[in-house]
């Protein structure tokens, strides 16, 4: 049902720079009517989310209290190894949540907003 996800940003450069190296993939800069946007790597497939970083007004700010994005990996722990080298800040270390529902691990991005991961080992 998710079709498209915005995580604010104060600072892009800074934000596009932990996103790329946390998750080891590149971020295309757009303007659009003036808002910058960092999109994240879209495979165009249907039924799978993607998103964009987004710098906007002040009404549009970062948080670590609204709905929390859940970013799928191969293996939690790659990505949570690198957030804090990053900019970032652990909360939840690779956590089994079940056998059958994987793992999953949480972290401040550089931004302030509270980003999630998951994985199946």
């Amino acid at each position: 049902m998710v079709t498209w996800f915005e995580i604010p940003v104060i600072n892009m450069d800074r934000a596009k720079a932990f996103y790329e190296k946390v998750f080891n993939i590149d971020i295309s800069l757009h303007k659009m009517d003036g808002v910058e946007m960092g999109w994240f790597p879209n495979k165009n497939e249907v039924g799978v989310a993607t998103g964009t970083l987004i710098q906007l007004d002040e009404d549009y700010k970062p948080s670590s209290d609204g709905v929390v994005v859940y970013f799928s990996s191969e293996d939690v722990a790659n990505e949570i190894e690198r957030v804090e080298t990053s900019g970032g800040k652990v909360l939840i270390n690779k956590k089994l949540i079940s056998e059958e529902n994987g793992f999953f691990a949480q972290f401040i991005d550089s931004e302030g907003n509270r980003i999630a991961l998951h994985s199946k080992k």
